[in-house]
């Protein structure tokens, strides 16, 4: 059975084609770094927004015109799990990722639920024989069920954090099964609404304490995927104990945890942080702990995690400025972790959507790799900082000086001159090398 009959296999033609289902920007075979660019930016299909997102929202109900919406139950499951690797191969997407629950009904007790997952992981696995397509990432649904009120790991109640340590201990089992590169926690309901009722400090050992018995876990059963934090600083709890990466950080290494894990960074909840995207990978960057991007963006005009297909240049090009930086993802990748919108709800629309996020990754990629190439924004905030490379400077950096000898020198200054940052001569050059980029696109 076909699901996606409207589709045939979506290819590259180039910024000149009008074809709706065709990558204007996005050349899998393109070479980036040394690397086809299916290769480099490793793209992911989510499996909860594109198979089980029914458009629903606080106001409405669900509007999603799926071809096996007929179905129900296991049936439904089975027929998603079709679907998603028919997808899959029109897309021509290297890797997809899901929750426990998006791939297999949750049923009345634990032992039934495992079941269901059981048969579906099966499915899966056979599908994946004959697929490009691999497991990027899994990870456990946490935060839906009412059991999860109050959290998992970090809740009140020692039955919830035991019942989340079997789904944990059970989805590490289905990440090896499938080969997943990595597995993600996201701490949905890990935080707290109000400290009048938390003890913060037990929360966050048994969090701690947590992690710790799933990399133990995890050697026992010889499962080397790369552990993967997702930070969020709101929704649903209104305080999340893994805010940012600076506060995901600090804990980890706090705990003696930061050697076992990297960060999974979102877009959308760098913005729910008060940070750009940017920000958030630069910050993981730095400290050797970028792993994986769930690629997606807000909407500024709303408060909330929007979960929007990544069509923002800017945002796509800084982003891969970082990723480049980093010499790529490794075992991570760019997983939409994104929506349609409510009213795109033809099955069409899903092809779209990614298509749009692909080339616009595609595209920040191309411009991303020009200014690293020309060094035109590494010259200038090396001379920017030139100062700590010679005199006084490069005594502070090597630590050979001290307030003492600093204090004597600063005696000396009469006049102290700065440089100007030229914050908007370098958008400019942003600018002028994103359209550059383009134009020669099109002349090719």
């Amino acid at each position: 059975m076909s699901y996606f009959k409207n589709v045939n296999h979506v290819k590259y033609e180039g910024s000149d084609s009008t074809n709706p289902f065709a990558y204007k920007y996005y050349n899998p075979e393109e070479t980036v770094n040394g690397k086809k660019m299916e290769e480099f930016l490793r793209f992911a299909v989510s499996y909860w927004h594109t198979f089980t997102g029914e458009g629903t929202d606080p106001f409405g109900q669900s509007t999603m015109v799926r071809p096996y919406n007929m179905f129900s139950g296991m049936d439904l499951a089975k027929a998603r799990v079709e679907a998603s690797f028919e997808f899959y191969e029109k897309l021509n997407v290297p890797y997809f990722c899901f929750h426990d629950f998006d791939v297999a009904p949750e049923a009345d007790s634990l032992s039934e639920t495992f079941k269901n997952l059981d048969e579906i992981v099966a499915m899966i696995k056979e599908y994946m024989k004959t697929s490009k397509t691999k497991l990027l990432w899994n990870t456990a649904n946490m935060f839906s069920h009412p059991r999860w009120l109050h959290g998992a790991a970090t809740s009140p109640n020692a039955d919830v954090f035991a019942y989340a340590a079997a789904k944990v201990k059970k989805g590490l089992e289905i990440g090896k099964e499938l080969g997943s590169e990595n597995y993600v926690f996201w701490g949905g309901r890990e935080g707290y609404d109000t400290l009048l009722n938390t003890n913060m400090k037990l929360e966050l050992d048994n969090l701690a304490r947590f992690f710790h018995m799933a990399i133990d876990y995890s050697k026992e059963i010889g499962y080397d995927a790369q552990f993967l934090i997702e930070p969020k600083p709101k929704e649903p709890t209104k305080h999340q104990y893994d805010f940012d990466v600076a506060t995901s950080l600090a804990f980890l290494q706090s705990y003696g945890l930061k050697d076992h894990f990297k960060f999974n960074i979102e877009a959308n909840h760098a913005t729910l942080a008060g940070h750009t995207f940017e920000h958030e990978l630069h910050v993981a960057r730095i400290n050797g702990m970028l792993g994986s991007v769930d690629a997606n963006q807000g909407d500024t005009l709303l408060g909330w995690d929007t979960d929007e297909f990544p069509t923002d240049l800017y945002s796509t090009t800084l982003a891969m400025y970082e990723i480049l930086k980093n010499d790529g993802l490794k075992t991570g990748g760019l997983n939409f972790d994104a929506k349609v919108r409510r009213g795109s709800f033809d099955p069409e629309d899903l092809f779209h959507s990614h298509i749009a996020g692909m080339d616009s990754f595609a595209i920040g990629t191309k411009v991303a790799q020009r200014l690293i190439e020309d060094k035109v924004l590494d010259n200038f905030v090396a001379d920017r900082y030139s100062s700590y490379t010679e005199g006084i400077g490069l005594d502070i950096v090597e630590g050979k000086t001290n307030f003492h000898k600093l204090e004597q020198y600063a005696f000396q200054l009469d006049t102290i001159e700065n440089k100007s940052g030229r914050q908007e001569y370098l958008k400019g050059i942003l600018n002028k090398y994103i359209l550059d980029t383009f134009a020669s696109v099109s002349v090719k």
